[in-house]
């Protein structure tokens, strides 16, 4: 009899604890902060996964909900948690420009070198995406600015190769250049960031770089 007492006893608690951490994924999905400050206090598992890899905190990453991310990371969430895709807070909040967290996730310890799924830090796909304040603050935190994917790429070949060469990637560019960024590094082709610009008729660009190389 003791025994299975002892036994409904723990199949009650885990089921409880699943039933928080339910309401810890659904609370962050909506940005609620105050429901995910009460399961906090509840005792919850604040990084458990979903069956996407996803922590708490990664969903409200992506939803940008940056009370409910400051909540949690305050409460002690993993910003460098990764999904089956290989996400983290960290690195989402800086390819899609959620500056807010992303400085959160800086201040709590981001791991500037880890890597998304194709084997690039968090700058490259912000100098791609044009998310020009991110840019700034990952090169500020000290990202490695030549820092080249598993495609072939730094920040600066994808701030042109995948850009419209607009207002947004000059500004990237600057930075980039600014900071020291290895102008004469070439793609697998042999290609560099001068060259790509070139043949996109990327004019603004083009004057950036070559005045880089001076």
């Amino acid at each position: 009899m003791v025994a299975a007492g002892a036994m409904l006893g723990m199949t009650m608690g885990a089921a409880m604890s699943e039933t928080q951490e339910n309401q810890l994924f659904e609370a962050a999905g909506r940005g609620d902060a105050a429901a995910i400050g009460r399961l906090v206090s509840q005792g919850v598992k604040i990084d458990a996964r979903n069956d996407l890899g996803e922590t708490a905190l990664l969903v409200a990453t992506h939803a940008n909900h940056v009370d409910a991310a400051k909540r949690l990371i305050e409460a002690g969430a993993d910003v460098n948690a990764k999904d089956k895709i290989n996400d983290s807070p960290y690195l989402y909040a800086g390819a899609r420009g959620h500056l807010d967290i992303l400085k959160l996730t800086l201040s709590h310890g981001a791991d500037l070198k880890s890597t998304n799924r194709y084997g690039g830090t968090a700058l490259i796909p912000a100098s791609e995406r044009g998310h020009v304040d991110t840019v700034r603050t990952l090169i500020e935190a000290g990202v490695n600015i030549d820092h080249v994917n598993s495609l072939g790429w730094t920040a600066l070949l994808e701030a042109v190769i995948l850009s419209d060469g607009g207002p947004r990637h000059q500004a990237i560019v600057t930075l980039l250049v600014d900071a020291g960024a290895n102008i004469g590094l070439a793609d697998k082709d042999g290609v560099t960031a001068l060259q790509h610009a070139k043949s996109r008729s990327y004019r603004e660009i083009a004057e950036i770089l070559e005045k880089g190389k001076r």
